[in-house]
């Protein structure tokens, strides 16, 4: 499947300091928007460990689903799709055209339950959720990601015919209210909130339901 919008990678940083220097970069840059730094400048949300996936409707419905591949070209996963249990696969009131950007994703719960069953009948254990969650996308069986129990949490809008938005976070409050799943976020709009909020997703990390590698900055202004 070639993804009629680029699907992007992320910058990494794994420092407080390489941080601030990437947040001090972003606000000379919000400068020449003439964005007030009293505004609302960054989403914070955490990373969900498992695998991107663009998801495409049309007229409300679920058409073609695909991996992120290498952010042009992806696999198409669209059967495999279809069983994960929190994906809406009809959505009411929805533009003509929308693509919604996903992670896919195995919960702790299910992964400690399948590797239980797994255990009792004498079968190899699953190594972790993330790649558990990756080799039932990319098996070509349907009943088997079926039974995997898969959830999906989304975290960007990639295209719609509908409205325009100004911000990201208006995306998300979107996106929830047409029926996805949507990943938690918080908004600040200054560095050091962005850092606290961070370090208490770190403090925290245990407690979510799936597991996390990190946690991701988005300006939330779309222009």
């Amino acid at each position: 499947v070639t993804h009629p919008v680029k699907m992007g990678s992320l910058s990494d940083v794994f420092s407080e300091s390489e941080l601030r220097d990437f947040l001090t970069k972003t606000n000379a840059a919000l400068a020449e928007y003439d964005i007030s730094p009293d505004n609302v400048l960054y989403s914070v949300e955490p990373k969900i460990d498992g695998l991107s996936m663009s998801l495409e409707y049309e007229n409300g419905v679920f058409v073609r689903g695909a991996t992120r591949g290498d952010g042009q070209v992806g696999e198409n996963v669209t059967e495999n799709l279809r069983t994960v249990r929190s994906l809406p696969l009809h959505i009411e009131n929805a533009p003509e055209r929308l693509i919604v950007r996903g992670e896919v994703y195995m919960s702790k719960a299910v992964f400690e339950q399948l590797n239980a069953e797994r255990e009792i009948k004498g079968e190899p254990l699953l190594a972790n959720p993330r790649n558990a969650a990756a080799g039932s996308m990319r098996q070509l069986d349907p009943k088997v990601a079926a039974s995997r129990k898969l959830d999906i949490l989304c975290f960007n809008l990639q295209y719609t015919s509908g409205p325009a938005y100004k911000n990201h976070t208006e995306t998300l409050d979107a996106m929830r209210e047409m029926g996805f799943p949507v990943v938690s976020y918080s908004h600040f709009s200054n560095i050091q909130d962005c850092v606290k909020q961070i370090e208490w997703l770190g403090e925290n990390r245990d407690t979510l339901p799936y597991d996390m590698d990190g946690a991701v900055i988005k300006i939330n202004s779309l222009s």
